[in-house]
């Protein structure tokens, strides 16, 4: 791992609602409101930007765990942003608090696990389990 991994690291990533982004396309619901598993998306790709550039060539992370509430519905169209940071580093194990936020308030937070993996390694058992 390189040196250069400490906690504190963080990203946000934002997007805008769209009928993509919606229950009704993710079909975990039947409301056009933004989905419960494109915030989840949307915190686990905060959670990989934020310490992809600190890894070394060849390696990557892949998530593991979340353990999310989501406790606001936002409208098709308003501006989602969610920010992860960095909070504990055991060995290749990462663990981030998540949360997301509407141009209203707070919509969801919770905490993420990801993985440090070698990129060949790790597809390469993915694809002999085939």
């Amino acid at each position: 791992m390189n040196t250069d991994m400490k906690t504190g690291l963080n990203f946000t990533s934002t997007l805008v609602v769209g009928m993509e982004n919606s229950a009704i396309h993710y079909k975990s619901g039947a409301l056009a409101v933004f989905a419960t598993p494109a915030m989840i998306a949307l915190m686990e790709n905060a959670a990989m930007n934020a310490v992809l550039p600190h890894l070394p060539q060849g390696q990557t992370t892949v998530g593991v765990k979340v353990d999310i509430k989501h406790i606001k519905a936002t409208p098709i169209g308003m501006k989602v942003e969610s920010k992860a940071v960095l909070t504990q580093i055991e060995g290749n194990k990462l663990v981030f608090e998540v949360k997301a936020y509407d141009e209203e308030g707070e919509i969801g937070s919770g905490i993420h696990t990801r993985y440090i993996v070698d990129t060949m390694g790790f597809m390469d058992k993915v694809l002999e389990a085939k």
